[in-house]
């Protein structure tokens, strides 16, 4: 393992986040709120302590190994997620523990959108910039390693994504430089964000609420700069744009670069993923349509669809924006919806969940064995489109899937242990591991009653969720420590 190597990146990595800390400062500035002292202090901890990383290292360079990539991409998330707690713990508004400093600094970058602030209209104006960026920063981090990382480490069936061309299976990385890949990527994230924001400014949001909603929206976050969320602007054409750019931001990034270099957009309708993405949407958007209408909660059938609309989306690509308390929707559609959770996003996008690829491949792979069922002898071959997917890519599906079952399982039992009850603590282990946000019960608007313990549990389960499992479970295993 090259300890000193990988010391040196961490160091970059901190020193490079500390430029972060500038914005929410220049707001402070703007709005003359008086919190930009903690952010111009967390600059100068985190380059002080990246640049003491990485001067001792500078000349260690080395060619990593995967081991040392999983680590690196660990470390990615839990060290920056602690260094951007800093500033909500020196913060005198809002008051917050060591806990609930992480707690929300971990929600903010894993893009999960939990919360354990009340009042969040009455932050200061740097503070709510500051979540909303840390959303935005996290979503973008979330699309390199999902594209250009992860499928060079050959995790959970992500070999599958490359981007050179646009068909509908891939199996390397986008582009022949990780740095190249990463270039694109930023233009078009930064396109996507522009974009939303002007969309949000046309439909009646003030140009601080755009840009902080944008951040949220296009990293499928949920942070919202009020405690009512959306519901707080009660507008349906705003409605349509968050939704509309959910639906864009789910969608795996390696169509959207296709998209951008080859300048058609063939590759997006000859892909299975998106095909089943889109069924799957609009069939829970009808199902809640439908339910709705039909038990007269909404005796307007428009307010209705446009309810169903963005809850539908909002909550199954795991973003957790709330318009109403979905909680109290009758029948089944609480629970229908934290289950589409389960599904989420498409692979290589801001979403959370098992994604839409894994889940496709698991119905193809219990299809193929009932067919087997009934013709023993016959052979069959799980295809997607008009590709035979290899057994070892179908056999890391099941892997993973088995993991994610296996961490849902304990984290939930642990929850449980602490004192919540079980509905919450089902809702809570699967909005922090599919990265959602809301849940039922106690957890369905803050997680402030959540213990110590507790939050601390589901901050565990938001590192499994972003880092698609098997990338955190490895370093579990003593075979990864030995040289």
């Amino acid at each position: 393992m090259h300890y000193r190597a990988i010391v040196r990146i961490l160091g970059l990595l901190v020193a490079l986040f500390s430029v972060t800390m500038i914005p929410p400062a220049v707001v402070s500035v703007i709005y003359q709120d008086g919190s930009g002292l903690p952010f111009i202090l967390t600059f100068i901890m985190c380059v002080v302590t990246g640049l003491g990383f990485w001067y001792p290292q500078r000349g260690h360079r080395r060619d990593l190994r995967a081991k040392e990539g999983f680590l690196i991409v660990v470390l990615f998330w839990t060290v920056l997620a602690s260094f951007g707690a800093i500033p909500f713990i020196l913060l005198d508004q809002p008051s917050m523990t060591v806990t609930d400093a992480f707690f929300e600094s971990f929600s903010g970058l894993t893009t999960t959108g939990a919360t354990v602030i009340e009042g969040i209209e009455f932050l200061p104006h740097s503070v709510q910039f500051y979540r909303q960026q840390l959303q935005w920063l996290g979503g973008m981090g979330i699309i390199v390693l999902a594209v250009a990382i992860l499928p060079i480490l050959g995790v959970g069936g992500m070999q599958l994504y490359r981007a050179e061309t646009p068909g509908p299976v891939k199996d390397s990385k986008m582009t022949p430089r990780i740095a190249d890949t990463a270039k694109h990527l930023w233009y078009i994230y930064l396109s996507l964000t522009i974009a939303c924001t002007l969309a949000y400014w046309f439909a009646g949001m003030g140009w601080f609420d755009a840009i902080c909603h944008a951040f949220s929206t296009i990293a499928i976050g949920g942070f919202s700069t009020h405690d009512a969320s959306l519901g707080y602007f009660d507008s349906p054409m705003v409605n349509v744009v968050c939704s509309i750019f959910l639906l864009i931001a789910a969608l795996n990034f390696s169509l959207h670069y296709a998209a951008a270099a080859t300048r058609s957009t063939k590759g997006y309708f000859n892909d299975p993923e998106f095909k089943a993405f889109f069924v799957i949407q609009a069939s829970i958007i009808l199902i809640c349509f439908l339910v709705l209408v039909l038990t007269g909660y909404y005796t307007d059938a428009e307010e209705a669809l446009d309810q169903a609309m963005i809850q539908a989306i909002s909550i199954s690509t795991t973003a957790g924006f709330a318009t109403t308390d979905f909680a109290a929707w009758p029948a089944f559609l609480p629970i229908l919806l934290i289950f589409a959770s389960f599904i989420g996003g498409c692979a290589g996008s801001t979403g959370g969940g098992l994604k839409v690829i894994r889940v496709f491949l698991l119905f193809l792979q219990g299809k193929r064995e009932i067919d087997r069922l009934i013709h023993p002898k016959a052979v069959y071959s799980v295809k997607l489109g008009e590709r035979a997917m290899p057994d070892r890519v179908v056999e890391a599906v099941w892997g993973f899937f088995s993991a994610y079952a296996i961490v849902f399982v304990v984290i939930m039992i642990g929850m449980i242990a602490t004192g919540l009850d079980n509905l919450s603590a089902f809702t809570a282990t699967a909005a922090t591991l599919n990265n959602l946000g809301p849940g039922l019960g106690s957890v369905s608007v803050t997680y402030s009653d959540v213990s110590d313990a507790g939050k601390w549990l589901l901050v565990m389960a938001m590192l499994f969720g972003r880092l698609e499992i098997f990338s955190l479970l490895v370093l579990f295993s003593p075979t990864f420590w030995r040289s």
